[in-house]
């Protein structure tokens, strides 16, 4: 039985990263990088470039948590003392207990920085421990190096490619990549090496 409830005010904390429910003011906070940093969204499926577009995607995000599809959040970099970037938990089946941790990107600034290692804790730590969660997935474009070899380097494992399977903003299509971590692997020796690799 999980102990999720959408209702609940998540807050994610340790020394490095605050992770909070993201809101709709939070467009000014994360700004800075739909207008200076595109890059960000290349890979991405919804982008957020400029500020009609971040505007739409907090948007879509804050409807999915109303609908208890999703639930987002923004980061706060406490070393540097600064909004990062975002994340969240989505496609949510409590009844599966099943989840997918994604939707994730931080400026450019925060990356290679250990940030990401941070939250990953954090936000595992909740699915598998508070969430009673039995699988947390995990997608990304299979053309993006970058972020495969993050989700491989928390302890992911890699489970196939779905082929053509998203529609990108410029009209092409995309392959999938599926990575996944199980309860049984967080337990036994995942949460141990992450938190090895933060400290």
């Amino acid at each position: 039985m999980s102990l999720f409830e959408f209702s609940n005010d998540i807050t994610l904390e340790n020394q490095r990263v605050l992770l909070r429910p993201l809101a709709s003011p939070d467009v000014e906070n994360l700004l800075y990088f739909s207008l200076n940093e595109p890059a960000i969204w290349k890979y991405s499926l919804i982008r957020a470039d400029g500020e009609d577009n971040l505007k739409k995607y907090i948007d879509i995000a804050l409807k999915s948590r109303e609908e208890k599809k999703e639930y987002p959040f923004i980061v706060f970099d406490k070393l540097k003392n600064k909004y990062a970037g975002s994340t969240r938990f989505y496609d949510i089946q409590l009844t599966n207990q099943s989840l997918q941790l994604g939707f994730t990107w931080y400026g450019s600034e925060f990356q290679g920085t250990g940030l990401n290692k941070h939250c990953k804790l954090l936000l595992l730590e909740y699915a598998f421990e508070k969430m009673n969660m039995e699988r947390v997935e995990f997608r990304a474009d299979n053309a993006n190096e970058r972020s495969i070899a993050a989700m491989k380097s928390i302890g992911c494992k890699v489970e196939g490619i779905l082929r053509n399977h998203g529609l990108k903003p410029d009209g092409t299509r995309r392959d999938s990549i599926i990575l996944s971590i199980l309860k049984e692997e967080w337990e036994n020796g995942i949460k141990e090496n992450l938190l090895k690799k933060i400290s």
